[in-house]
């Protein structure tokens, strides 16, 4: 008998789906602190939650039979997803249950912030009334700039061209050709700040969108901007908003994303401008229903059959095929994120070649792995086996797969080719023995890599004294090398060195780095 335990409110729906299940025995605990959930824990097989249950290290340690987490939406913050997978727990999401939900929230949003409607409301429960002060405007013909363009962003873009309103997008993820045929207009960042007379932000939370939008950002925007946020907290700078509110650079701002949540006595709402909600964007009946439902269905999936749907760490395939197919799978990925760090520009298309001997299987799963690698470095959480080819198709990528007997000098290869708005980049993978994973060419350097923690790419000219130059700098800020390959580039006029630190290198080292005679650039990567 497979336990599985609720700890969240979810909708009956879903967990009446769980209860109809003979093998299944359902816990509902919503009442645990964290302790009291660490306790119990051992006991159960799943886990179902929603954005309240922080899984952490200390309580996958205690989760001894854990083997799926399934989350009623899409955030993951609350997750410790490496974690998780190196215990063997496959964790699973559900996107697209609240997306319309989500974009209709920003237009409610918009529309309030606009016409003054929560102030207007606790204005005249109070006695007043005041048409003179709460005087709104018009949103028929005003400009909407959207960051990002994915399924919530495209959501909101297409309704507010409902409303008959002029909509820009940015998204450097996305080529312009796809954003152009969707009937918008692409625009540089830039370009959207001093344009827009609303701008709505739609992008994941990860290091390189936290405080996307702060002081320097609102210094650049139209004078009288209004702002929505209906993404995670973090990604706006609170401190920054307050100020470009209090000058009078931006009109007003409606907020359904904190840094912190609660957010407790957080000044911007002590602001009249400043509308408010506590993170509703995915919280309706519908929504709700529809992701515990998915996430009832998620658990009985793996407990009973072996079939991983929606995983955002495992790939959607039956337990035989991924023993198989796993050293092919990491190899992928790890493909995959190196290529998201090494491009440049919007991605246009990926290119997949399978050369040489590979098992007997359908290497789409090999594919998607490749896929989500890439994608996840953009997307973040949204990404996983079984959306990964879906939102590349959403994102104008096209996809296509080859293969060949030849693989030169490997008894297989795998060729990643990734083409974007600027340039092509290459990198090629192959399997040593039964699962070594090795990185064998990216562009036109051949070498041999282990593609795992944190590395270092450095362009440097063929001669003497430049690798000894590279190593007294880093050794200089006390950075060890734990490993080092060195690769000539086909027509030999450079070298490329790739190296293995205990310590990621940090920004000002990297500039020292480049500054050195025979030095061309240095990238890292964090794998």
């Amino acid at each position: 008998m497979m336990k599985v335990l609720v700890s969240e409110t979810m909708d009956e729906a879903g967990i009446e789906i769980l209860q109809q299940q003979q093998e299944i025995e359902v816990d509902i605990r919503t009442d645990l602190d964290p302790e009291a959930l660490r306790t119990i824990i051992p006991a159960y097989d799943g886990l179902a939650i929603r954005g309240g249950t922080r899984v952490d290290k200390s309580l996958l340690d205690a989760a001894v039979n854990l083997k799926v987490i399934a989350r009623a939406g899409v955030g993951l913050d609350n997750v410790d997803i490496d974690e998780a997978t190196r215990k063997g727990v496959a964790v699973m999401n559900t996107p697209g249950g609240n997306t319309v939900t989500t974009a209709e929230h920003a237009i409610a949003m918009l529309m309030s912030l606009t016409r003054n409607i929560p102030q207007a409301t606790a204005s005249l429960k109070a006695g007043k009334w005041e048409k003179n002060r709460l005087l709104g405007r018009e949103v028929f013909n005003k400009t909407l700039g959207i960051v990002g363009f994915g399924n919530v962003g495209s959501g909101v873009a297409h309704l507010a061209k409902g409303l008959r309103m002029r909509v820009m997008i940015h998204d450097p993820n996305i080529s312009r050709e796809h954003i152009e045929k969707q009937g918008f207009e692409f625009v540089e960042l830039d370009d959207l700040y001093s344009r827009a007379d609303y701008i709505s932000v739609h992008v994941p939370k990860m290091d390189a969108t936290i405080d996307l939008l702060d002081a320097e950002a609102f210094e650049k925007m139209k004078q009288g901007v209004y702002v929505i946020h209906c993404a995670r907290g973090g990604i706006i700078n609170e401190s920054a908003l307050y100020d470009a509110i209090v000058s009078g650079k931006v009109a007003g701002a409606a907020l359904d994303g904190f840094s912190t949540e609660p957010p407790g006595d957080l000044p911007l709402l002590a602001l009249d401008s400043v509308i408010a909600t506590p993170h509703l964007g995915g919280s309706t009946r519908e929504a709700q229903t529809h992701v515990a439902v998915a996430a009832a269905r998620q658990i009985i999936a793996y407990l009973l059959h072996d079939t991983v749907i929606n995983a955002v760490n495992v790939p959607s395939v039956t337990g035989e095929v991924l023993r198989q197919l796993k050293p092919f799978l990491y190899l992928a990925e790890k493909m995959g994120k190196m290529q998201a760090q090494l491009i440049s520009g919007g991605i246009r298309e990926v290119q997949i070649e399978y050369m040489g001997k590979f098992p007997d299987l359908d290497l789409k799963p090999v594919t998607i792995a490749a896929i989500k690698g890439l994608l996840n470095e953009f997307t973040s959480y949204e990404v996983n086996t079984v959306n990964a080819i879906s939102l590349a198709g959403s994102k104008g990528i096209k996809i296509s797969e080859a293969t060949s007997p030849e693989s030169g000098n490997f008894i297989n290869l795998i060729r990643m080719t990734v083409v974007t708005d600027i340039r092509t980049d290459v990198v090629s993978g192959t399997i040593f023995g039964k699962d070594r994973i090795r990185i064998v060419r990216i562009n036109k350097f051949r070498l041999e890599v282990i593609p795992e923690g944190h590395l270092g790419l450095i362009h440097n000219v063929d001669k003497p004294g430049s690798i000894g130059s590279i190593g007294n700098t880093l050794g200089k800020h006390h950075i060890n090398i734990s490993r080092m390959m060195v690769g000539r580039e086909e027509d030999g006029q450079r070298n490329i060195i790739f190296l293995k630190t205990d310590t990621p290198v940090p920004p000002d080292v990297i500039a020292e780095i480049e500054a050195l005679d025979l030095v061309v650039s240095m990238k890292t990567f964090e794998l």
